[in-house]
């Protein structure tokens, strides 16, 4: 590669790394569709940029055109996804930038969505605009790996988080589990969850720990919060139960302690019966209502049936360099009917982050489903 080419490789995929930053700026907002970045650049220069802000809103083509003016025609845009070139709830965004007399539209990754992948593209060379796919595709697929999962697999794409100490719990024998590990790694969760569009718990962490699973941040998004509880023996105060700070989906039985559901009811949460209430009929029933990621803060009762549902993509483990000890303190994954290590769920692609004093591992269980 010359000099100069590697010069425009380089700046390429600087404008494309600006494309998955503008992005992120719709986390949590845009499901069911994906994360989008455009940036319009004329001699070298950014001269317009957009992303999609939330579902129904323009797409982040188009934002980037507007923004961009006069000053689009003959320019070279930079977009992670490939624009779309059938009509949704909004326009294509192949006919924008035809339309606006761009010269070279350059793509971060295919768009997986069938009604899309490849056709945009085509739409776009038919035009007699130059187009180059595949800059920094690796980031753009990871943006975008709860809505590549989602269309692929017909199911939101499901996040296993946990806390637990250097030898695998997240309690004491006695059950208390405030705070395993430190406030930057607490900080690093509530981001997640900001990004998240919904965070399940089981009954046990309601009645143990009483949590608010919100982003403590008034300036970010809440997920809705979800309680899988086949028993409906919880406590009518809980603070899950409190919808002026996040919104409250309860799933249960058909049947099961209807006062209580009552009485839920008239205090703004949402009661659906779901029979049986399993992992995998609780993904299927979020996904129909449009959501793509999913965040299970549970127990290892219920991760390991999420687990064993094929309801978990994507596991971020919490580790605290601190010892508990204790036979029958609870470890983060429940019973998963293991009975040789060769048996174990291998994760791949692992990352490990600090996050003083604690760290991060990152992985992703085998595919199914």
């Amino acid at each position: 590669m010359t000099t100069e080419n590697k010069a425009i490789a380089s700046f390429d995929r600087q404008m494309m790394l600006r494309c998955v930053e503008l992005a992120r700026l719709g986390l949590g907002k845009t499901s069911p569709n994906p994360l989008v970045g455009a940036v319009v650049v004329q001699d070298g220069k950014i001269v317009g940029e957009g992303f999609h802000p939330q579902a129904g809103q323009p797409h982040a083509e188009v934002f980037a055109l507007q923004d961009a003016g006069e000053l689009a025609r003959a320019a070279t845009v930079y977009v992670s996804l490939e624009p779309c070139n059938h009509y949704g709830r909004t326009p294509p965004c192949t006919e924008a930038l035809i339309a606006a007399g761009v010269a070279k539209v350059v793509v971060g990754m295919v768009d997986p969505d069938p009604r899309v992948s490849g056709g945009g593209i085509e739409r776009l060379r038919a035009a007699g605009i130059e187009v180059v796919v595949g800059v920094e595709s690796e980031i753009c697929q990871k943006l975008n790996e709860a809505f590549i999962h989602r269309v692929l697999y017909q199911r939101p794409f499901g996040i296993l988080k946990y806390a637990m100490t250097l030898d695998g719990k997240i309690a004491t024998n006695t059950g208390h589990s405030a705070w395993v590990t430190g406030e930057k790694a607490r900080h690093r969760v509530h981001q997640l969850r900001a990004a998240s569009d919904a965070v399940i718990v089981g009954g046990n962490t309601v009645r143990l720990d009483n949590p608010h699973l919100t982003t403590h941040d008034s300036n970010a998004r809440n997920p809705l919060r979800v309680v899988m509880s086949r028993s409906l023996d919880l406590p009518v105060d809980s603070y899950l139960f409190s919808v002026d700070e996040a919104p409250t989906l309860l799933l249960t039985e058909t049947g099961i302690n209807p006062d209580l559901q009552q009485a839920l009811r008239k205090k703004g949460v949402e009661v659906v019966e779901l029979t049986p209430l399993t992992p995998g009929e609780v993904m299927k029933y979020l996904y129909e209502r449009q959501l793509s990621s999913v965040l299970w803060e549970c127990g290892g009762t219920l991760a390991a049936s999420a687990i064993a549902a094929g309801a978990v993509q994507k596991v971020m483990a919490f580790v605290a360099p601190k010892i508990v000890g204790g036979k029958v303190a609870p470890s983060p994954v429940g019973d998963l009917g293991l009975e040789k290590m060769t048996q174990a769920l291998q994760l791949s692609r692992l990352t490990l982050h600090s996050v003083e004093p604690d760290f991060l591992i990152e992985g992703y269980l085998p595919v199914n489903g």
